[in-house]
């Protein structure tokens, strides 16, 4: 059975490795940094086979160069801020791999041209790559795309399966639930997802991937429709909340400037 292995880089970063036992070649998903996964694919005696990008950061793209061949794929995203693609993807397209097909979904919001990839088989379960879109109990910074772009891409998420494995790229867990504590303070799923979570990090597991079905229960930016985050929101901006939109907005405004009591 494929795996899917994360790779830490930079200061939170994860670079995923799409790998199987009976081949040597490897995908990279988003490496930011070269010199970890170098060093992992020396250990496994692997090297790469090709790289998928979610979108043009820095911390998703440095690594790509070192990592290539003079024939290795790398595919991302439309736009000419990275320049290192060789394919170009959007919404719509497939991209075969060894063991799975992957449907590539435009997800715009942290950058315009975010895209992420979908797997319905080949795994143990669906798997989401979804790079800086969506991030367990969190979501990305809206850095380029607008409120109603980033939540019409979460809503697109959101539709997928509820067993799919949700692969991210950053260790925000523990402090997106610090901020999804203070919009449901009684969220019972939140707690316990908590206590979870510090429990890995105190053992320095990762704590992805997340899957969609939890969260549902646990992601503020997922729960925009929910009367309890709406009224939240409302408190904690003193104005009424009467939309999904304006209620997604106001949460990651509230998110941009919030410092978790304990910090």
């Amino acid at each position: 059975m494929p795996e899917i292995i994360p790779v830490e880089s930079l200061t939170d970063n994860y670079i995923w490795i799409l790998c199987d036992d009976s081949r040597e070649g490897v995908w990279v998903v988003d490496p930011g940094d070269n010199n970890p996964v170098e060093a992992w694919l020396e250990e496994n005696n692997r090297q790469v086979e090709g790289i998928l990008l979610t979108h043009h950061h820095w911390d998703h793209v440095d690594g790509v160069a070192a990592l290539c061949g003079p024939n290795t794929p790398v595919i991302g995203p439309a736009g000419n801020r990275f320049k290192g693609t060789t394919r170009v993807v959007d919404e719509g397209d497939q991209v075969s791999l060894p063991w799975c097909d992957l449907q590539v979904l435009s997800v715009p919001g942290h950058t315009l041209n975010h895209i992420a990839f979908y797997a319905a088989g080949g795994f143990e379960t669906p798997v989401l790559l979804c790079g800086d879109t969506l991030f367990s109990a969190g979501c990305g910074r809206l850095f380029e795309g607008t409120p109603a772009q980033m939540l019409d891409s979460l809503q697109k998420l959101n539709r997928l399966p509820g067993d799919t494995a949700v692969y991210c790229t950053h260790e925000y867990t523990l402090a997106n639930l610090a901020f999804a504590r203070a919009v449901e303070p009684e969220n019972q799923a939140v707690l316990a997802y908590l206590e979870q979570c510090q429990e890995l990090r105190l053992r320095d597991k990762p704590t992805l991937p997340s899957n969609l079905r939890l969260e549902r229960n646990i992601n503020p930016f997922l729960r925009s429709g929910e009367p309890g985050v709406q009224e939240s929101c409302s408190r904690q901006f003193t104005q009424p909340v009467t939309t999904n939109q304006q209620c997604f907005a106001l949460t990651r405004q509230w998110k941009d400037n919030f410092k978790a009591p304990d910090q």
